[in-house]
């Protein structure tokens, strides 16, 4: 029994650190209007949605994909300690083009309030698809 339980947690270890290891870091930002969205058109895909930038877009091919985003920390003296802890996880529904797209990931501004202060703007991340 104590060598099942052994296995097991080492099995979970080894797993939490490989979910660790393939984290992305990145920048997030927020935005407030969802259609029409590139991927889905005028189609509602709901508020935990993302726009991703043209080197996650990938031409369309991240539509639909889901990401785990972590605040990690902030990205100006602004708000010093902008996260609120925890993540969330969002939809790519949309494209989030250059030059204008100041971020890896625009998140909607629903998502971005439940991990970070709004009046931080932007902030640094970790993203895993999930």
């Amino acid at each position: 029994m104590a060598t099942a339980t052994r296995v097991l947690f080492f099995m979970g270890l080894v797993i939490s650190l490989v979910s660790v290891a393939s984290a992305i870091s990145g920048t997030a930002t927020y935005y407030n209007v969802y259609v029409p969205s590139a991927c889905y058109g005028f189609q509602d895909q709901g508020v935990m949605i993302a726009a991703a930038s043209d080197a996650l877009y990938a031409n369309g091919a991240a539509c639909g994909r889901m990401y785990r985003v972590t605040c990690q920390g902030p990205t100006n003296a602004g708000v010093p300690q902008p996260c609120k802890g925890g993540s969330v996880t969002v939809k790519i529904v949309d494209r989030c083009p250059s030059p204008g797209c100041q971020a890896t990931i625009d998140l909607s501004q629903e998502a971005f309030s439940q991990i970070a202060d709004l009046n931080a703007g932007k902030i640094n991340i970790d993203y895993t698809q999930v």
